[in-house]
């Protein structure tokens, strides 16, 4: 008891849209780290509010796959907007090409959902202490990524999510009001993009983020 006084108390943000994982991710994290205090968000909007008022904030539990964002937009995002705030990505994906674009995209950790909970504190205590984590089994080869990797990591969070929009088939005046801004804007973003990954057209900046979907 004497060393669960003395450990410092930790604020945790769950970002998750299931209510049942969010609580059960809860209770294994209470269950091994009891000073943790713990807070929820279930979509892209209500992250995206909570991140502005991150300075409490010592930690981010992050599933890929949540309303409002689609592959890795919420986690470049996150890394924008709270460069300093450590950032776990939660998934159900285990592929080793998924861990290492989290890694290259800023994550300081990667927990699988079929995690056992004493490696999820194993993972919490780790990052917390400014290292990072990922899984021992997943066995990463950053030589054999695709350059395209890289270019995507280059996207403004704006970008990204001109970019995932495109992908949907959106139209730019689509665009524009979903993100409240101007067409012309949305142009700006579209010729930024096409010269950061590369490509011509946004067809093929389409194909290639296709290509790259793990979803």
């Amino acid at each position: 008891m004497a060393n669960e006084v003395a450990s410092p108390t930790r604020t945790i943000l769950i970002a998750d849209d299931h209510p049942l994982f969010r609580e059960a991710l809860g209770q294994a994290i209470s269950n091994s780290l009891p000073t943790a205090r713990l807070q929820t968000v279930g979509n892209f909007d209500e992250l995206s509010a909570r991140l502005l008022e991150a300075s409490d904030v010592d930690l981010l539990l992050l599933d890929l796959n949540m309303p409002g964002a689609r592959g890795y937009a919420a986690l470049v995002h996150a890394r924008t907007v709270a460069p300093a705030l450590p950032v776990i990505v939660i998934s159900a994906y285990e592929d080793p090409d998924v861990v290492t674009t989290a890694l290259d995209h800023g994550a300081s950790g990667f927990i699988p959902k079929s995690s056992a909970s004493e490696t999820l504190a194993e993972a919490i205590t780790t990052v917390l202490a400014g290292e990072s984590w990922i899984p021992p089994e997943v066995q990463i080869n950053r030589a054999a990524r695709d350059s395209f990797c890289d270019r995507l990591a280059t996207l403004t969070a704006q970008q990204q999510r001109v970019l995932e929009m495109l992908t949907e088939g959106m139209l730019n005046k689509q665009i524009a009001i979903d993100l409240t801004i101007s067409e012309a804007t949305v142009k700006a973003h579209i010729t930024a993009i096409l010269r950061k990954l590369d490509v011509s057209t946004r067809t093929q900046a389409v194909i290639a983020m296709q290509n790259q979907s793990w979803n």
